[in-house]
């Protein structure tokens, strides 16, 4: 099996985004939805943009958010890939992914293997599916709470639409996560942290490697 690719999300520092880039990450999330507290600003965006810039590629993340609101991320971003994380339809994706002229990620969340089979509306308007753990009822964040979901429902899933595993991974299961899904891509966020928010470089480093893992 090839080697998945790894996303890192929810940088907001230096020393995170160094940490990615050393572990060989090949993606970093920028997070756009203000509750979170991973919420990046526009200012920090474009300093971590730079600084990321020729280095690893740039995911902006967006929950049901605006035209203008996106715009402004991707040009203060220069990001490479929008993730929407909302309730944002396949039409929805499909005018982001003309409109601004970069692949588009949508995520959605699983408890069951219906709401995997939702993934076939975005074959042809997006160009990724993230299949992520549902979050609690009432919460305030779509993701990042370090749920995860029963990894047989997308077990080698062969949709008409590339496709990655977040939700509840860490350095700990990363590798028993791709070995049971196959999952082209996997994606962490609260799984390398020491507090929310707060990356820890030793955790990235470890996530990243054991992905690499045969």
């Amino acid at each position: 099996m090839t080697r998945p690719a790894t996303k890192i999300c929810g940088i907001t520092t230096p020393q995170a985004l160094d940490a990615a880039i050393k572990a060989r990450a090949d993606y970093v999330g920028f997070n756009f939805f203000p509750p979170s507290p991973r919420y990046l600003s526009l200012t920090d965006a474009a300093a971590l943009a730079a600084r990321a810039q020729g280095h690893i590629a740039r995911v902006g993340v967006f929950v049901d958010a605006s035209d203008a609101a996106i715009a402004e991320a991707v040009t203060a971003a220069k990001l490479d890939v929008l993730q929407l994380h909302g309730e944002e339809s396949p039409a929805r994706a499909a005018q982001l992914k003309v409109q601004f002229g970069l692949p588009v990620w949508k995520a959605l969340t699983i408890t069951t293997s219906r709401d995997v089979e939702r993934a076939v509306a975005y074959a042809g308007a997006a160009d990724l599916i993230l299949f992520d753990a549902k979050t609690p009822k009432g919460s305030a964040l779509p993701g990042g709470m370090g749920l995860s979901f029963d990894w047989s429902l997308v077990a080698n899933w062969k949709g008409p639409i590339a496709w990655g595993l977040a939700g509840g991974l860490t350095p700990d299961n990363v590798a028993e996560a791709i070995r049971l899904t196959g999952a082209p891509l996997v994606d962490t966020s609260s799984g390398v942290e020491s507090a929310p928010g707060v990356k820890d470089v030793d955790k990235i480093a470890a996530f990243c490697k054991a992905a690499r893992r045969p």
